[in-house]
């Protein structure tokens, strides 16, 4: 039995869209919330990089990875030309797709979580 995935390739950029971070998962929504919520160390952390700009969708995690590999290795005047063509305006796209109480529950929803991995690793 095969399961029918979605996974995603996305671009983040910090507020004033001088730095973007490439990255792939197979739950874009969660994603950047976790972002957002600077939920895990390094460079998107480092940087404040938290709005979604840009994603495309996969069937196959294979081709997902192939793809943000590719985009990784581009000149960023490649990067933001490819952004453009369907983001101009350079906004966060997340609010196209969810709700400001949407996301406030799932940023709840991911905290509580955290919150009970760091427990379980405490006791």
């Amino acid at each position: 039995m095969t399961r029918e995935c979605t996974y995603y390739v996305y671009i983040l950029a910090n507020k004033v869209n001088t730095v973007l971070y490439v990255g792939v998962t197979n739950n874009l929504f969660r994603r950047v919330v976790e972002h957002k919520l600077q939920l895990h160390e390094g460079f998107t952390k480092r940087y404040n990089i938290d709005k979604l700009v840009y994603f495309e969708n996969f069937q196959y995690i294979k081709d997902a990875i192939n793809r943000e590999t590719e985009i990784k290795r581009w000149k960023r005047q490649w990067k933001n030309r490819l952004i453009f063509k369907e983001n101009k305006e350079m906004r966060d796209l997340i609010y196209d797709y969810l709700s400001d109480q949407e996301i406030e529950d799932m940023k709840q929803y991911i905290y509580e979580n955290e919150q009970n991995k760091e427990n379980e690793i405490k006791i």
